[in-house]
């Protein structure tokens, strides 16, 4: 966040994990060493089995009572502004890590720390505290959400959404219950539910307005209805509401409040939607060179985001007949896949296959199309 320290060093992180007591299989770290027990003698040793090494490997959990013991001492863990700024932080390198590789490995600590956090939210009576760790177990319910929803799990992530809403409403974060709004205003596109996505978009900009959302944060809110309408075909209102957008994004100043979760939405964040929105009402004439443009000066550790973006390049350029760079363009795409664990990423590839269908004599098609089945079943 802007002015505020972050940690991103994994000797700190570590340490911190140490001084709270908390399991490394949480953060996804290596067991610490208070976790395993004393050595016997050298003549009584015996070999561990990876389960013992390796805790958080989802084919061998820890026993639910040692679990639940765990947490129960964790929970009584004094909260100083100290520990909120050591899980504001964990919560920024996940998100990171997600961007990087995909949310599959990251789950379990995820899931962890939201566990404990609520276990410490419960033994907490310090007004200020307590507001902090809702809204802190707020973005940890999100971010859960987030990575079902990019596993393509939308039931189990619409629950953790729905928990991310609670939490954020009991405190009455009224841009934080529209950023939730918005989560699941998009994963109602992705399951071709173009009116609940408009109705959860419109809910979204109306709670942010209650506490006088930035220019960007409406903007963005802008952009998730506008994708509605898109999914729906509706190119009048898909137009307006980009259009909203890019005068609500043109209002942004330097000196806004904004909400560290909505600063991604940058210009080449709003460039590249705009251009999937368009893409998406056929207008590829349009949307080709803006999603082009974008990835120029999209991050490059952001893998997820460009395989994502790099497909929709692809897509735009087969729409337009330009077969062979599109096949060039999604091997790219493919490439980058290869380096995250998302679902969503992999079904966008496989729709492109399908795409491929009348095309799949060229050599160039075939041996995309081949990539692309290996990798599904890898």
């Amino acid at each position: 966040m802007n002015g505020k320290p972050k940690i991103t060093n994994i000797t700190v992180i570590e340490r911190i994990a140490d001084g709270l007591r908390i399991p490394g299989h949480r953060l996804g770290l290596a067991a610490r060493s208070w976790e395993l027990p004393t050595a016997p003698p050298a003549d009584q040793l015996t070999p561990i089995p990876r389960q013992a090494v390796a805790p958080w490997l989802p084919e061998s959990p820890p026993p639910s009572t040692g679990l639940d013991e765990i947490l129960a001492i964790a929970a009584g863990t004094r909260v100083t502004p100290t520990v909120l700024r050591s899980l504001q932080a964990s919560i920024e390198d996940y998100w990171r890590r997600d961007d990087e590789h995909g949310g599959e490995a990251l789950r379990p600590a995820v899931i962890g720390q939201l566990r404990y956090v609520k276990g410490i939210l419960h033994d907490t009576a310090e007004p200020n505290f307590r507001r902090s760790l809702h809204g802190i177990a707020a973005e940890l319910a999100r971010l859960t959400g987030w990575t079902y929803f990019d596993a393509r799990q939308y039931s189990t992530a619409r629950g953790y959404f729905v928990e991310s809403l609670r939490l954020a409403r009991e405190i009455d974060d009224r841009p934080f219950v529209a950023n939730v709004l918005a989560c699941l205003s998009l994963q109602a596109t992705y399951q071709d539910q173009a009116s609940e996505a408009i109705t959860l978009a419109r809910a979204a900009q109306d709670s942010a307005r209650i506490s006088g959302g930035t220019p960007r944060l409406m903007a963005m809110l802008s952009m998730r209805e506008a994708f509605g309408h898109a999914t729906e075909h509706d190119r009048e209102a898909t137009h307006l509401l980009i259009n909203e957008a890019l005068h609500q994004f043109d209002r942004i100043d330097p000196t806004d409040d904004d909400p560290a979760w909505v600063q991604y939405f940058d210009r080449t964040k709003l460039t590249v939607d705009t251009g999937i929105a368009l893409g998406q009402l056929g207008d590829v004439d349009a949307a080709e060179p803006l999603i082009a443009e974008a990835l120029q000066g999209e991050t490059a550790t952001n893998h997820r985001g460009r395989a994502f973006h790099t497909f929709w390049l692809a897509r735009t350029q087969l729409q337009r007949q330009e077969v062979e760079l599109a096949c060039v363009t999604a091997t790219e795409a493919l490439d980058l896949a290869t380096d995250v664990e998302s679902p969503r990423v992999l079904a966008h590839l496989q729709e492109f296959s399908e795409l491929l269908r009348p095309y799949r004599n060229a050599p160039i098609a075939s041996e995309l199309v081949r990539r692309i089945g290996a990798l599904a079943t890898r």
